[in-house]
């Protein structure tokens, strides 16, 4: 619903816009048949939005509206073709404000030059040459040579003119040289070698040599610490059987002395009891006192 002025009314005043459509019947549905019955002028009521022209689906920059009206289709091309005339009238005038080259004079006319670095030949059609050349005929085959044996034998004799053979004595004295320096060369390094190898022995013995006065010595210091050792042992086995023996002597003696000193009273009171108990009798004595009483 939308408020907006009715014509009639008063000015500015504002009355209840409305709108109705006008009645008609509703189509009839088949009975077995998908559809409706529809008027020809009447237009088909869609249910899915899917198949709506209303619904606009995708990009909306480029909407291309289909006219459904002869109208709709005038207004098209009438706009197409305004706009046509107005890139053609705004092209003629970029052409007129552009710069040119003023007219030139009588009895001139204006050529195009080139006016970069290097110049460059320009030409509407490419310059074509033919050439052409007589190559010669095919030759034949040369006939084949005949078979002619290589030389055997030894020959009488043989002419050797001046210059053809050597010196000798002089050709050779640069190879001698060389061979000669090389041996003596060679010598000399393997005697060096001999010499280096010499000396690395003789070094190699001396420190043998020393190192067994080193392991001699130290193994005379070894069995040196070693007697040290065992006389110590010895020695502190010694003391201590002395001290043992000093020690059992002085326990003996005073064991002795106190056994003297205990047995000392003992021995006279042991015999006075045994002689009073008459265990110390003499016999003959004793005969005639038996023979007296009875």
């Amino acid at each position: 619903m939308r408020s907006a002025s009715t014509p009639g009314a008063a000015p500015g005043t504002m009355t209840t816009y409305t709108y109705t459509s006008r009645p008609r019947a509703p189509p009839c549905r088949l009975r077995y048949r998908n559809g409706l019955t529809q008027q020809p002028d009447e237009p088909l009521p869609f249910g899915n939005i899917m198949y709506d022209r209303r619904v606009i689906r995708g990009n909306t920059y480029a909407l291309h509206t289909e006219p459904q009206r002869g109208q709709a289709i005038d207004e098209h091309v009438q706009k197409l073709q305004e706009t046509k005339k107005r890139a053609a009238a705004k092209k003629r005038a970029q052409e007129q404000l552009r710069p040119r080259t003023p007219e030139p004079v009588e009895g001139r006319k204006h050529v195009d030059v080139q006016t970069e670095l290097y110049l460059e030949e320009i030409a509407d059609r490419i310059i074509e040459a033919d050439m052409e050349c007589q190559t010669d005929a095919f030759l034949d085959k040369p006939p084949t040579p005949l078979f002619i044996p290589a030389k055997t034998g030894q020959d009488v004799a043989t002419q050797i003119l001046e210059g053809e053979l050597f010196d000798f004595d002089l050709e050779v004295k640069p190879m001698l040289e060389v061979l000669v320096g090389k041996t003596i060369e060679q010598a000399l390094l393997e005697v060096m070698e001999e010499e280096e190898l010499a000396d690395l022995r003789a070094t190699q013995y001396a420190f043998e040599e020393l190192r067994n006065v080193e392991l001699a010595e130290v193994q005379r210091l070894e069995e040196q610490e070693r007697r040290h050792r065992e006389e110590k042992e010895r020695r502190k086995q010694q003391q201590w059987e002395v001290m043992h023996k000093h020690k059992e002597t002085s326990q003996k003696i005073a064991a002795r002395a106190f056994s003297q000193r205990y047995l000392a009273d003992l021995l006279p009171s042991v015999f006075d009891s045994l002689k009073e108990g008459g265990y110390f009798f003499d016999p003959i004595e004793r005969g005639l006192w038996r023979f007296l009483l009875a």
